[in-house]
């Protein structure tokens, strides 16, 4: 067996890994990251039309989940590299709205989630996160932004004519579509952007996306971050109220692994952080072990798709560059729910790969020439969480590394169905404007987005982690993932698991955890 010692070890290298383990690394600790993932290698073959992100090597079914409802596939696989899916992703960096911190009674219904803090305590941290993914935006565009104390780290780059043909769109509706903040470097050097069309959904292949593995990940390591790649965690060993080690196996050997450390973050992600809590039978030590699992959201995503006979312009350039959040907080006329629909955003024409992929083999023959006039706009809205959205372990199956199967669970309310409808009626009206004639809506049922299923809270009862990312009924174990969200707002997650990581890690180095 391999042994490891470490002062803090952090399971996960997404943001709320990375972001945690900044800070502890920073302050001194012995810090060991473990990954399950390798290095995503980087050139020319990211440009290729298999290098988007579900037909790589990347998107791993080693411990498939089995998903019983509300999936695109039976059985569904995920991002396991260094990174993990900040690599993948489209770099759009938006802080949560002020009132999303107070959801409203539309939304929470009977499922008692509350968020334990407010948008001023996060506040600092939203900037701080800005400033390590060196986001690039402009403020006092976005119609309900909320409260800055400052302008981003960079400031935007030039739309392209796609881009400039949707605002002008949506302008003449009366919309105020305003500039994406985003994750990528402007800056001139040898990670600068190329404005190439492979980006959402593909590996950066200059890096110039800040993606954890192009710029914090690396860092880090030179200032003594151990990180330990290929290393699959399969259960917590626990001595009374504290966690003394992590067993995990060797992913291409199969061999044993236990990191022995004082304190430890998991940040593994909202189905594979409490996979690991109930694989381990630590939910039995916390006062709200019946909410360990449950409460499961992932937002209600589609993208309508604009099939344009004239092109707005040229296609194979970055064009994810407009937002709308017009709509966010309800219909100016009252349509749909009234209390928040959500956002629209920008987004590239789809992968050729991924057209073939997820259409049936004749349909997806046929589309896939059609997806070079395709643009289309994603919808963004926020889904309730519910008690009976949850994972759960499948009892007598195993995997290869002892890890037990995954079942997911999830179904959308009625609202969140209403609230979608409204929201891709509102895309149509956009795209038709500048130019679209026929469309498509491709609604997303992967987990991406997913969060909440280890909810933090104020009261122990009902939220398994409390307001400083804490596991209740363990002294020494952080949470720093989406699965913390007690509602998941309706914008990309990444800024937010970003600022309430880089809190919980400052609160527990305050306290002397890991000493």
């Amino acid at each position: 067996m391999q042994t490891h010692e470490a002062d803090i070890c952090v399971i996960g290298s997404g943001f709320g890994g990375t972001m945690a383990a900044a800070r502890f690394v920073e302050a001194g600790y012995r810090t060991t990251m473990v990954e399950r993932g390798d290095w995503v290698a980087r050139g020319p073959h990211n440009w290729a039309p298999d290098g988007t992100g579900d037909t790589t090597p990347y998107y791993n079914r080693e411990s498939a989940y089995r998903v019983v409802a509300g999936g695109n596939e039976p059985s569904m696989g995920a991002y396991h590299c260094v990174g993990g899916p900040s690599v993948f992703y489209g770099g759009v960096s938006l802080r949560f709205r002020e009132r999303d911190f107070e959801p409203p009674a539309d939304i929470v219904d009977d499922s008692g989630a509350a968020w334990p803090l407010d948008y001023a305590e996060l506040s600092p941290y939203y900037d701080e996160a800005e400033r390590r993914l060196d986001v690039a935006g402009a403020g006092g565009e976005d119609p309900c932004e909320p409260q800055r104390s400052g302008g981003y780290p960079q400031a935007p780059t030039g739309v392209s004519e796609v881009s400039q043909a949707i605002a002008t769109a949506g302008q003449s509706l009366g919309l105020r579509p305003f500039r994406l903040p985003l994750a990528i470097n402007y800056r001139e050097g040898v990670r600068a952007c190329q404005t190439c069309a492979t980006c959402d959904t593909y590996a950066c292949a200059v890096s110039a996306k800040n993606d954890l593995a192009s710029t914090w990940i690396p860092a880090l390591q030179q200032q003594d971050l151990a990180l330990l790649t290929n290393t699959v965690a399969v259960r917590f060993e626990r001595d009374g109220s504290k966690v003394t080690a992590l067993h995990a196996k060797a992913r291409h050997t199969g061999d044993d692994v236990a990191i022995r450390a004082k304190a430890f973050v998991l940040a593994a992600g909202a189905l594979a952080s409490p996979h690991l809590i109930l694989a381990s039978g630590l939910d039995s030590v916390n006062p709200a072990q019946s909410a360990v699992g449950r409460y499961l959201m992932r937002h209600i995503n589609a993208i309508v798709f604009g099939l344009f006979p004239r092109l707005p312009g040229r296609l194979d350039t970055f064009h994810k560059q407009i937002g709308f959040h017009d709509f966010y907080f309800g219909h100016p006329d009252g349509l749909g729910p009234k209390d928040k629909l959500g956002a629209l955003q920008q987004i590239h024409s789809p992968p050729v790969a991924l057209v073939k992929m997820h259409l049936p083999a004749g349909i997806g023959t046929l589309m896939s020439p059609l997806a070079k006039r395709m643009t289309g706009l994603l919808a963004i809205a926020e889904d309730r969480p519910q008690a009976q959205n949850h994972v759960r372990l499948s009892a007598g199956v195993n995997d290869r590394f002892g890890l037990p199967q995954l079942d997911i669970e999830h179904r959308y309310a009625p609202r969140d169905l209403a609230a979608i409808a409204i929201l891709a009626k509102q895309a149509k009206r956009i795209l038709g404007r500048a130019g679209a004639r026929l469309f498509y809506t491709h609604h997303i049922r992967t987990f991406s987005h997913a969060c909440g299923t280890l909810r933090l809270g104020a009261t122990a009862e009902t939220s398994p982690v409390d307001a400083d990312g804490r596991f209740r009924g363990l002294d020494n174990l952080l949470v720093t993932d989406a699965s913390v969200f007690p509602t998941s707002a309706a914008v990309n997650p990444s800024l937010t698991i970003s600022a309430l990581a880089l809190r919980a890690a400052e609160h527990a180095v305050r306290d002397g955890w890991g000493k």
